[in-house]
């Protein structure tokens, strides 16, 4: 028999588990960044670890401001959010350098959308081979690195200046 080790889920399955009120919302006011996988803080949007991921590396980009779909987002928000799936792509590939990338927004609860009333955006790192027999058997995914290691990597790429910071 095979074991599957996920010693990260333990926090999730012990905690309160929902928190009340929109989790980006409340993850973004708080000061405490690396705590809740804060990857990177622009003027209009962020970037935050999924801690849920489909797959190592998955991040979301999220606007500051509360809102259910991406033309609710006034200008410079939209322009922001934008800039900051590019650098995320960009900080993905040098920190933990996937073949490619699923990008999208699940707008609206019939669309998939876990939470529906905070537009964000997806950005998943693929590699070959990172789809197996677990999804379709045991309907379970195998995330092979701890959300700190992960959040390690991307900031220490951002902090050493190799990708290009998206401008306001």
């Amino acid at each position: 028999m095979e074991r599957l080790w996920t010693p990260w889920r333990m926090g999730y399955i012990l905690s309160d588990k929902k928190a009340e009120g929109c989790v980006f919302c409340l993850k973004a006011k708080e000061a405490k960044d690396a705590e809740n996988y804060i990857v990177y803080r622009g003027q209009w949007a962020f970037i935050i670890l999924n801690i849920f991921p489909y797959n190592n590396g998955h991040l979301m980009v999220s606007p500051y401001q509360h809102v259910p779909s991406l033309e609710c987002l006034e200008a410079d928000t939209l322009a922001e959010l934008m800039r900051l799936v590019s650098f995320s792509i960009m900080l993905l590939r040098q920190a933990v350098h996937p073949s490619g990338f699923n990008v999208g927004a699940n707008i609206g609860k019939m669309a998939g959308a876990g939470i529906d009333d905070h537009v964000h955006i997806h950005i998943v790192p693929r590699w070959e081979g990172d789809t197996n027999f677990m999804p379709i058997l045991a309907e379970t995914r195998v995330v092979p690195e701890l959300l700190d290691e992960t959040y390690r990597k991307l900031r220490e790429v951002i902090e050493a200046g190799t990708v290009v910071t998206p401008a306001p």
